[in-house]
């Protein structure tokens, strides 16, 4: 693949992504709440725009599908590490939720680097769904808002994280951005 392909506009949001993780990592350890939640929410606004971004531009890659995952990943499990150092009294009161939300992250990425020795990217309905959901909610959340959201967010992402784990064990071999399980299901072959 050449080299201009591979640096495309939404990979290099994804790759800024990437790097607010990181930053949203170090201002948890120092203590910078504040800094801590603008630097995710800038993080959730770059993933609400890739996607459109790589479509509108024609720049829609497995690459790019791989590297949005990554960065998905990095934040929602950097964002819930964060919560745990900078937030401790609210993370123990919904610790059953934050366990149910770090699962539907961390079992999907699981079977699928056991059965495809990678992480899937299936960029589904209901995950786009979960992400829309869940990153308002948890931000209200720890700005000392209603739980209730929260709990809502959750039951979304532990579906989505259901239709995840069923779509890799059901897949031949990986594949990105499939709409659900349904389309996986109606496909005769197991392959998108």
């Amino acid at each position: 693949m050449p080299v201009k392909r591979l640096i495309t506009i939404p990979n290099l949001l994804s790759l800024i992504r990437l790097m607010c993780a990181l930053i949203m990592l170090v201002l948890a350890w120092l203590g910078h709440p504040t800094l801590f939640i603008l630097v995710l929410v800038c993080a959730f606004i770059l993933d609400a725009i890739d996607g459109p971004i790589a479509r509108w531009l024609n720049q829609v890659s497995e690459l790019g599908s791989r590297i949005d995952s990554l960065a998905d990943f990095s934040v929602y499990i950097v964002f819930l590490a964060g919560a745990v150092m900078l937030w401790p009294e609210i993370v123990q009161r919904e610790l059953v939720y934050i366990i149910l939300v770090a699962s539907s992250l961390i079992l999907p990425a699981v079977v699928g680097i056991a059965k495809f020795h990678r992480l899937t990217s299936y960029h589904t309905w209901l995950v786009k769904t979960a992400a829309v959901v869940m990153a308002p909610s948890a931000i209200l959340l720890f700005l000392g808002g209603p739980a209730w959201p929260f709990h809502i967010a959750t039951v979304i992402s532990v579906l989505a994280a259901l239709e995840e784990i069923l779509i890799t064990l059901y897949l031949t071999e990986p594949c990105s951005d499939v709409g659900s399980l349904i389309h996986i299901l109606n496909n005769k072959h197991g392959k998108t």
